[in-house]
């Protein structure tokens, strides 16, 4: 079927609702919008869905959530899971509540239960209530911290982390084999008489708080500064705001400051354009209200509450430095190691993980307390991954975990990424460096001395629609065929597919296998410790590149890491040309 004939069947089929109806039909005479909305259907990939809100096979709405849904359930009832029920979250974005009960009514009418949140709630608390109430699966409806016009269904399955394979394929392959009027339904009154649509909350955000209290290792040190650390935080009108207040004040710190104008949850972001705390702007009200109340830290939670953004205060008056996600992550590894070791309480066995994507500082790190440095791919999905094979098998114990995404895991009471926590950890940090006479910064600078001057960066390119997608698939394949023997002036020591489950040694020819799941995923080590991987998002129509190096000193690695970031914008542009 052409996008067309798909379009004119959502305008004549009387399944679709007159509203939706007349939001095509204003786009009548927009080939183009069409062409986008109907080209393809929103793909449900190993995570879930993800897109722009609307009308449309290639659009975040009630039927593509409801196709997912009745795939979902398929599957369940394929694995006999159906007893166990199903927990759903939402965080603040547009529809998100609404979608959350789509899914809920599709799977109750499918005779599985689900356990509701009656209000929004963090990504983490999410893939903590799954395992709580031990559950065969979860959905969670948010875009994480892209725009205001997306949403998306992750899906969750019941060790907590987000779907891996078979899992992932399994399910992709059920909602695939649907039509998307074929979703189940019922009314809500009539699912919760039948005790099949729960609401949860309190009791399991009480758990939930509980489990974040057991990761604390230096109460005495926040005691003895309570007084005097002084804390902004913004939750970017997302799911941080209550669950991030309650944690510091029960912890006992006393100075939090919130970012006011962001303060309440807001799908329309409407004092940032992009809620990500990897952006400057998301920052900018935190940073005029931490030079206002001389704040030692700043903090910010993405919209669901996986990503935690950090500023700490540097040297000068009013100026805050940027901890990047490879900073803070490694920031916060070496303080759970150290007082691991410092206690008694560091696993022979114990492992650091971290993505291909991840800082090599980690390596370092991982090293220097003799634990076991693993990697996995991009996605804090396969970090729970190892986690669960650790608890399967009785080999390993799971001591931190990262991304470079502003992401990172302290304990095992979830399997995604959890901003809470680490902001619990952060100011736990922060005060006991305080007691030792140091700043974070100031930490930041030790480690770089004791363990090497590493800086990281990431690059990204938009290529929105059908041409930019085919693009970005252009780039990976020429790269494929002409794989570089120097990148930036550095040699090419080996090349990694991870799609063709190759790694490549580009000095003797040899070829050994990954050893990884497949993914579209291209990675360079160089020569002096740097390396470059290329990837597209999986959630966004961007191409991603991500580089690293290591420097003498603090001005050499940042002028190494300008080199290598330039070299590759200006080689992926002239392959677009």
């Amino acid at each position: 079927m052409s996008y067309r004939d798909a379009y004119q069947e959502w305008l004549e089929n009387p399944y679709f609702d007159e509203k939706t109806r007349a939001e095509l039909k204003a786009l009548e005479g927009n080939d183009k919008e069409i062409e986008d909305r109907f080209y393809k259907e929103l793909e449900f990939g190993t995570a879930g869905l993800r897109g722009v809100i609307g009308a449309g096979t290639n659009r975040m709405n009630f039927y593509t959530v409801g196709k997912a849904s009745q795939g979902l359930a398929n599957y369940i009832i394929e694995m006999n899971g159906q007893e166990k029920g199903v927990a759903i979250a939402y965080d603040s974005r547009r529809m998100s509540p609404e979608f959350a009960d789509a899914a809920a009514l599709c799977l109750n009418a499918n005779g599985i239960k689900a356990y509701v949140f009656e209000s929004l709630r963090p990504t983490p608390e999410l893939s903590f209530a799954v395992r709580t109430l031990g559950c065969i699966a979860g959905i969670n409806i948010t875009a994480s911290h892209n725009p205001a016009e997306y949403n998306g269904y992750k899906v969750y399955w019941e060790d907590g982390a987000q779907i891996t394979p078979p899992h992932d394929e399994n399910i992709m392959a059920a909602v695939k084999s649907l039509d998307i009027t074929s979703a189940k339904t019922m009314e809500k009154e009539q699912a919760i008489a039948a005790g099949l649509y729960i609401p949860i909350g309190k009791e399991v955000d009480d758990q939930y708080i509980a489990e974040l209290k057991k990761q604390v290792k230096n109460q005495d040190a926040i005691d003895a500064v309570q007084k005097d650390i002084k804390i902004v935080y913004t939750p970017l009108h997302g799911t941080g705001n209550i669950p991030a207040r309650r944690i510091l004040k029960e912890l006992g710190f006393e100075n939090v400051y919130v970012v006011k104008e962001q303060e309440l949850p807001d799908g329309d972001f409407p004092t940032v354009g992009y809620p990500n705390p990897e952006s400057d702007k998301a920052f900018e009200l935190a940073v005029k209200l931490g030079n206002k109340v001389g704040a030692d830290l700043l903090l910010a939670t993405d919209p669901d509450a996986d990503r935690l953004g950090v500023y700490v205060k540097g040297d000068e008056p009013g100026r805050y430095h940027i901890l990047t996600g490879n900073m803070s992550g490694s920031l916060l590894a070496d303080y759970e190691l150290s007082q691991m070791k410092e206690a008694g309480t560091l696993p022979e066995d114990g492992a650091l993980i971290k993505t291909i994507v991840t800082t090599n500082l980690a390596d370092d790190i991982a090293k220097y307390y003799n634990i076991d440095l693993i990697e996995c791919l991009t996605g804090f999905k396969y970090i729970g991954q190892q986690i669960l094979q650790m608890e399967q098998t009785g080999k390993g114990h799971y001591c931190f975990g990262f991304e470079e995404s502003y992401g990172c895991l302290i304990g095992t009471h979830a399997r995604d990424k959890d901003a809470i926590v680490a902001t619990m950890a952060l100011c736990e940090a922060a005060a006991y460096y305080k007691t030792k006479g140091m700043s974070l910064w100031d930490k930041m600078k030790e480690m770089y001395e004791k363990y090497g001057y590493w800086q990281d960066g990431i690059q990204s390119i938009e290529l929105k629609g059908k041409e930019g997608i085919e693009k970005i698939a252009g780039v990976l394949e020429q790269l494929r065929e002409n794989v570089p023997t120097e990148i930036a002036g550095y040699k090419v020591l080996s090349a990694r597919d991870y799609r063709e489950d190759t790694i490549k040694n580009m000095v003797t020819g040899e070829v050994t296998p990954t050893g990884l799941p497949s993914s579209n995923v291209l990675y360079y080590d160089l020569e002096d410790g740097a390396w470059v991987c290329v990837r597209p998002s999986g959630t966004e129509p961007k191409l991603k590149f991500y580089y690293g190096i290591k420097g003498s000193d603090f001005d050499d690695a940042k002028q190494k890491r300008a080199t290598l970031g330039q070299y590759m914008i200006d080689l992926v542009n002239g392959m677009l040309k």
